[in-house]
């Protein structure tokens, strides 16, 4: 049976709905109008997450006079901007080792960029009154076998204001028998209620006068004599004078692009809300993010009503790059992650999960954002986050609105910007490489963290990845 059937199989599951519990609330707004007739526009914005409501909202504040139409498939939200565990990250890199090794030139300026966008992030959810959970209480690096206590050394002399917790000070923060030790890092990540923060990028957009349409999937582009014509699968166009495509793991319009990413899922479960006896067995007063140091590794925190949030492990490619929303659910996933949660905190045996959920992260070869303009210049895009979208993808609408623009500005002149990941193969050879790939990093994490030929195969072509 595929594993995208049956049942699930763990006590603590059988009760969980299957959809995102971010998803699940009686305050999801209501759903806007479908476009239901031509329209013309300054700039249409291709995709109603994160890159593209980031793009609408700088785009009116920029130049409130510009006129923006959002055009989105579904729901505001509702692929992966609705169903990430709401880390948001100041890296740009998707991580400090992973933006040395591809940006040793520019490292440094990333790292404060990236800080400065985070505060920017908070700076609007206060201006607009976007009511998301925003806190940055840091995360926590885990380290759960002996070999990864060095790595931890590591990172902390690399990491500037980090602080390294032996295994008695981090089974102090939260209190778990398989940590052995841990890194504190408390100014680069907050935490959000990701929905929510769809939700309110969207309604803050309308109030600067953007016009958004959902249900109103993008079927192509083409040019016209004023600009860029964005057809619908129901029959209006948008006659629009720039583009910008936030269009995530969805296969783009520029078909060019579509074998630079590919869609990986990740899965998730969310606990039912802890009584205090449970909050107390576990302790978790700093409400830190925490995530694991393996390959394969796990991410988790804590709602503001008390569930935890566990996710990560299993990230799965399916042959041919097909989104689908039969692969959202994978009941031997879900049965697995049930079972790593209670080996890490057997003191909630017998808690229960109250949601199950996956969904499809864009993912390119080196792992963070990759930019570019297409027709003439008319259309830009920012595609292969990897995951860490949260925060990023507020600095991709920049750059999407300077390459548009036509500036000159610092960020168009970064390597980040200016470079290009290497391209996917196509089928069968991408899902070979893959598979191969994911089997390789769990080996590794069996055998001491010991990258094999394959591994080291990639790291010297530079496309390796340990995290």
């Amino acid at each position: 049976m595929p594993a995208t059937q049956g049942a699930v199989g763990h006590p603590a599951l059988r009760d969980a709905a299957a959809t995102p519990y971010w998803l699940d609330r009686p305050d999801r707004p209501a759903p806007r109008a479908n476009l239901d007739a031509h329209a013309s526009t300054d700039l249409c914005v291709v995709g109603g997450g994160y890159s593209g409501l980031w793009t609408a909202i700088l785009a009116k504040e920029r130049d409130p006079a510009r006129d923006v139409v959002l055009l989105e498939g579904n729901r505001i939200g509702w692929a992966a901007s609705g169903r990430n565990g709401g880390f948001c990250s100041s890296s740009l890199t998707h991580g400090h080792a992973n933006g040395v090794d591809r940006f040793p030139g520019e490292i440094d300026r990333l790292e404060q960029l990236g800080h400065e966008n985070l505060d920017a992030i908070e700076a609007t959810l206060t201006r607009y009154g976007i009511d998301c959970d925003f806190e940055r209480p840091g995360v926590i690096t885990l380290a759960t076998e002996p070999h990864q206590v060095e790595w931890l050394h590591e990172l902390a002399e690399g990491s500037p204001g980090s602080r390294f917790l032996d295994q008695a000070a981090v089974r102090a923060e939260v209190a778990s028998p398989t940590y052995l030790a841990g890194l504190y890092e408390p100014h680069g990540t907050a935490l959000v209620d990701p929905a929510r923060l769809a939700w309110g990028l969207a309604a803050a957009a309308e109030s600067l006068g953007v016009r958004i349409h959902e249900h109103t999937a993008v079927s192509g582009i083409s040019r016209s004599h004023a600009g860029l014509d964005v057809r619908t699968h129901a029959g209006p166009v948008v006659h629009a004078r720039h583009v910008a495509l936030g269009t995530n793991a969805f296969p783009s319009p520029v078909r060019r692009l579509r074998l630079y990413t590919v869609p990986v899922y990740d899965y998730a479960l969310m606990t039912e809300p802890l009584t205090a006896e449970q909050r107390a067995s576990i302790g978790w007063a700093g409400r830190q993010g925490l995530d694991d140091m393996t390959n394969q590794f796990h991410y988790y925190r804590l709602t503001s009503d008390g569930r935890i949030l566990w996710g990560g492990y299993d990230a799965i490619y399916h042959f041919g790059r097909h989104v689908r929303p039969s692969y959202d659910q994978r009941p031997a996933t879900f049965d697995l992650l049930a079972r790593q949660f209670f080996e890490t905190f057997p003191q909630l045996d017998g808690l229960r999960f109250s949601h199950r959920w996956g969904g499809a992260i864009d993912t390119c070869t080196r792992f963070c954002a990759f930019f570019g303009q297409a027709y003439g210049g008319r259309a830009a895009y920012a595609l292969g986050y990897t995951g860490l979208g949260v925060g990023a993808t507020r600095f991709g609408a920049e750059v999407m609105l300077d390459l548009l623009d036509g500036a000159d500005s610092e960020r168009t002149r970064l390597d980040l910007v200016r470079s290009k990941p290497l391209p996917f193969p196509p089928e069968p050879a991408a899902w070979l490489g893959i598979e191969a790939t994911r089997r390789a990093l769990a080996s590794a994490d069996r055998h001491q963290g010991r990258r094999n030929l394959w591994l080291r195969s990639l790291d010297r072509m530079g496309l390796g990845f340990d995290s």
